[in-house]
C-alpha cells in the first residue's frame, strides 16, 4: 500500500513537504488515465545530457509540460528531436519529488511536423536573407582595441555580470555603458530597439554587445523579432550578438556583425586579453629598439661619410693645398733664380777675367800710367805735352794732377 502520512485518529497533523509531495505523486500514479497517455506539443528547451537522457518541454499556446526520456527509450528513436519540432509523446505523468514538479515520463516520441515558432523563425530568416541582411559584405569589422563598449541587456541578469567580469579580467581599461532593457516578453523587442538606437546614436561608443542568457525558444523570441533585426542591420556601430547558449541561434545572431555562442564569449570577442599582449608588446619594443639602433648607426655612418666628403671638398683644404703648391713653386723659383745667378756670376767672373786681361787698369797695376790733357784726351806722344800743359796722370791706385815743365 501507499505510505500515507500518519496522523492521530481525528486530529489533523502538519505535513512535511516530502509527505505532501509523495502523496501528490501517488495520486497521479493512481489515476489510470495519466499512466498511458499521448500528448502533442512543440519541443522547447531541448537538452541531451551526457548520460544520454533527454530533457525538454512540450508546449502549446496555453501551457508547458516538463518531459524526460531515459536513454534506453531515446536510443530507439528513429529521428533526432530538435528545438521547435512538433511531436506526439507517449508516456505517463508523475511527480519529480526532489524538484517538486510534475513531469511527463516519455517512452515513445513521434514527429508531427514543425512547430509554429519554428515555422515563423524559418520564414523570417528566409525573408531577411533574401533582402541581404545576412550578407558578409554588409558586416562591419570589430575594432581590435575598443575604448568604450555599449551593452544592451537586462540590468539584473546574470549575463550582464558575466560580461562585466570578463571585460574586467581581460581589459580593465575599457569603459562600459549599459542600456538596460527587457529581454523577454511582448514589450521586449521595442525596448531592445530603443536601447540599441540610443547607444548607436552616441559618438563615444566603439562597439555594442547585445546579450541574453540561455532559455527556451520562446524565452529568446524577442531576438527573433523583425524590428530588432532591422535595427541591428541599420546600426552604424559594429555589433556582437551573444544570445542564449552555444546551441541557440536567433535572427539577431545572423544579422549581427559577429555572433558569439554565449554572453561571456561575446565579451571575450569584444576585447583583447592585455595580459597576453604584454609579451608581444615586449618583443615589439625590442624589435623597435633594434631597428632604431640600426637606423641610427646607418645615419651616423652616412654623416661621417658626408663629413669626409665635405673635408675633401673643403675650400680650406684646397687653399692649404694651393698654399703648399705656392711654397713649392716659390722654392723652385728661388732655386732657379739662384742657379741662374750662379751661372751668371760664373760667366761674369770669366768675362771679368777676360776683361781684366785686356783692361788698362791691369796695365796700370803693372806700373804703367795713363796721361790725359785738361780735356781728358789721351796723350800718346811727347809732342802733345808742351811745357805748361796741365795733365792728369792715372795710375793703378788713383790719379793726380800735374803740369808739363819741359
Amino acid at each position: 500500500m501507499f505510505p500515507f502520512p500518519t496522523q492521530p485518529d481525528l486530529e489533523p497533523t502538519t505535513w512535511t513537504v516530502g509527505q505532501l509531495t509523495s502523496y501528490v505523486r501517488q495520486m497521479f500514479e493512481l489515476d489510470y488515465r495519466l499512466r498511458d497517455i499521448d500528448v502533442s506539443g512543440e519541443i522547447s528547451n531541448f537538452t541531451r545530457a551526457a548520460s544520454g537522457h533527454l530533457y525538454f518541454t512540450l508546449k502549446d499556446a496555453t501551457a508547458q509540460l516538463k518531459c524526460v526520456m531515459w536513454r534506453a527509450q531515446a536510443e530507439r528513436l528513429r529521428f533526432r528531436p530538435a528545438e521547435g519540432d512538433a511531436v506526439v509523446a507517449h508516456g505517463r505523468l508523475s511527480v519529480y519529488e526532489v524538484g517538486g514538479v510534475y513531469q511527463f515520463y516519455v517512452d515513445q516520441l513521434q514527429p508531427a511536423g514543425r512547430g509554429d515558432l519554428a515555422i515563423a523563425f524559418e520564414r523570417l530568416k528566409d525573408k531577411l536573407a533574401a533582402e541581404g541582411l545576412f550578407d558578409a559584405e554588409n558586416k562591419q569589422s570589430i575594432p581590435a582595441f575598443p575604448r568604450k563598449i555599449g551593452i544592451v541587456t537586462s540590468a539584473d541578469a546574470a549575463a550582464l555580470r558575466d560580461i562585466l567580469n570578463v571585460l574586467q579580467r581581460r581589459n580593465p581599461l575599457v569603459s562600459v555603458l549599459i542600456a538596460p532593457t527587457l529581454v523577454q516578453g511582448e514589450s521586449a523587442p521595442l525596448q531592445i530597439v530603443r536601447a540599441l538606437r540610443w547607444l548607436d546614436g552616441r559618438d563615444d561608443i566603439d562597439l555594442i554587445l547585445i546579450a541574453r542568457g540561455g532559455g527556451a525558444i520562446e524565452d529568446l523570441w524577442a531576438f527573433n523579432d523583425e524590428r530588432v533585426a532591422r535595427a541591428i542591420y541599420l546600426a552604424r556601430h559594429p555589433i556582437i550578438s551573444g544570445v542564449g547558449h552555444e546551441t541557440d541561434f536567433t535572427i539577431a545572431d545572423f544579422v549581427a556583425d559577429l555572433r558569439a555562442p554565449t554572453p561571456s564569449a561575446a565579451a571575450e570577442l569584444a576585447v583583447p586579453d592585455l595580459s597576453g599582449l604584454r609579451p608581444a608588446l615586449a618583443d615589439l619594443g625590442a624589435q623597435l629598439a633594434a631597428a632604431l639602433g640600426d637606423r641610427l648607426a646607418a645615419r651616423r655612418a652616412a654623416v661621417r661619410a658626408r663629413a669626409q666628403l665635405l673635408l675633401l671638398l673643403s675650400p680650406r683644404r684646397m687653399l692649404d693645398s694651393d698654399r703648399q703648391q705656392v711654397d713649392a713653386l716659390a722654392a723652385r723659383l728661388v732655386a732657379g733664380l739662384n742657379r741662374g745667378l750662379d751661372r751668371r756670376r760664373g760667366r761674369l767672373a770669366v768675362a771679368a777675367a777676360e776683361l781684366s786681361a785686356v783692361s788698362p787698369l791691369a796695365t796700370l797695376a803693372r806700373g804703367f800710367a795713363i796721361v790725359r790733357d785738361a780735356e781728358g784726351r789721351l796723350i800718346r806722344s811727347v809732342a802733345q805735352a808742351r811745357p805748361g800743359t796741365p795733365i792728369t796722370i792715372q795710375l793703378g791706385d788713383g790719379a793726380f794732377e800735374a803740369q808739363v815743365t819741359s
